[in-house]
């Protein structure tokens, strides 16, 4: 298969070189983030509310331009006389056209309106992007997560199994008491059972990958690549939020809709200069007699509110309130942006120390479980010790694996926070 950019650099390179080069039978991260975006439903329903907004600049713009009309009608009427009545039946067949000449540049303004709205929804639909693949990280990782515990408490059955196998031995020689053996049944039982709740856990990570991505993992997932490059420090990361994100450059846009709509609301008063022509055929039947007529004639108009009940005015305040509420909603934007940026910085750190933690208990649960097992071997230790030993390193490995996937989501929730979760960025092709 060909690469999907012939030119990467970074830290990136790695997830768009295992979208291009995994086999089917083990799944990338790339893999299902390109399966996301193909698939998501709510991806093609946004698409759809972008493709509504783009018609509203096209509406904006036919309001500059000339209006025709076709006009077809038949009056009948009957007039009473003293002679007696009179039947008329007149057709008339007319075309109109109307042209806006000055709107003392309303029109204009909604155009640019209509253009903010626009980029306001394309940014929405990234948001959406976003959290459409941060889903699909967070399920992937779930997989993973959920099949190696599966892997990590059916190898803990083989283990206790075992230590169960070497008490009945040991109890069988009289080297420790029936009670020794029950710790063992008992621990085995647990064990067991926590197989079968981890196996389930593995079947509702699947189907929330399904959900997320359109489709079930087709087998193993293989380990995420290295993660992207992130900013230096939080301010960095900060830095990049405030001209990234597309929570903020959304809600910019629409505060820039709503300042040209107070504009608009305000030049309504100065109505508009209007032209118009029309040419018209009239035929009239009376009194058995057929009559055409043909006109022809041009129109020029200035229209001009005087009096409405103080609705103008009423528009040009609610224009003016929305648009301060838009102003409003900004300053909120940037300060939740910011927060949700250090609060995703915090996480990775704390993912980052637990993996170091998790990895020194690892080894220091390691060598506690070889010492205790060999001096069980001598009787100085006994079998609940030597269980007590296998669950504390069994402990340590569990919590190393919530520790590695929590630190993939908190690098990919740390990019969506700084508004970076894209295909594009990705270079997922």
């Amino acid at each position: 298969m060909k690469p999907i950019m012939r030119r990467i650099a970074g830290p990136l390179c790695a997830l768009a070189v295992a979208v291009a080069g995994a086999p089917a039978a083990a799944q990338t991260l790339g893999d299902a983030l390109v399966d996301a975006y193909r698939n998501s439903n709510l991806l093609e329903q946004n698409r759809a509310v972008l493709r509504a907004a783009d018609e509203d600049v096209a509406v904006a713009v036919a309001g500059l331009r000339p209006v025709v009309n076709f006009i077809a009608r038949i009056n009948a009427s009957t007039t009473p006389g003293l002679v007696g009545t009179t039947n008329t039946l007149s057709n008339t067949l007319a075309l109109s056209a109307d042209l806006t000449l000055i709107d003392f540049g309303r029109g204009q303004l909604g155009i640019d309106a209509a253009k903010a709205n626009v980029l306001a929804t394309r940014e929405a639909l990234v948001s959406v992007e976003q959290n459409v693949l941060l889903s699909a990280v967070r399920a992937y990782m779930d997989v993973r997560s959920a099949s190696e515990t599966v892997g990590l408490r059916e190898s803990n059955v083989r283990l206790i199994t075992q230590e169960l196998q070497a008490a009945r031995d040991r109890f069988e020689v009289g080297e420790i008491t029936r009670t020794d053996v029950a710790i063992a049944e008992a621990r085995l039982a647990g064990a067991r059972s926590n197989v079968a709740a981890a196996q389930g856990d593995l079947e509702v990570a699947r189907e929330a990958y399904k959900a997320a991505t359109g489709a079930y993992p087709p087998g193993a997932l293989r380990a995420p690549p290295s993660p992207p490059a992130l900013p230096a420090s939080l301010e960095d990361a900060q830095g990049i939020a405030r001209r990234s994100q597309p929570a903020i450059r959304q809600i910019q846009h629409e505060v820039t809709a709503a300042d040209l709509n107070v504009e608009r609301a305000a030049l309504t008063r100065h109505g508009e200069v209007s032209a118009g022509a029309e040419i018209s055929l009239n035929t009239e039947q009376r009194f058995g007699q057929l009559n055409t007529t043909e006109r022809a004639g041009v129109s020029l108009s200035y229209n001009r509110p005087i009096y409405q009940g103080g609705r103008l005015p009423a528009l040009h305040r609610q224009a003016v309130a929305r648009r301060d509420a838009q102003r409003s909603g900004l300053h909120q934007t940037v300060a939740e942006v910011l927060q949700d940026v250090g609060q995703a910085w915090a996480n990775l750190s704390v993912a980052r120390a637990r993996i170091e933690a998790s990895q020194l208990q690892i080894e220091a649960a390691e060598t506690a479980y070889d010492g205790v097992s060999q001096e069980a071997e001598l009787g100085a230790r006994t079998t609940l010790d030597v269980l007590n030993a296998e669950q504390e390193l069994l402990d340590a490995r569990s919590a190393r694996i919530a520790a590695e996937a929590g630190q993939q989501v908190a690098v990919y929730s740390l990019l969506a926070s700084m508004g970076l979760l894209t295909v594009e960025h990705l270079n997922l092709g």
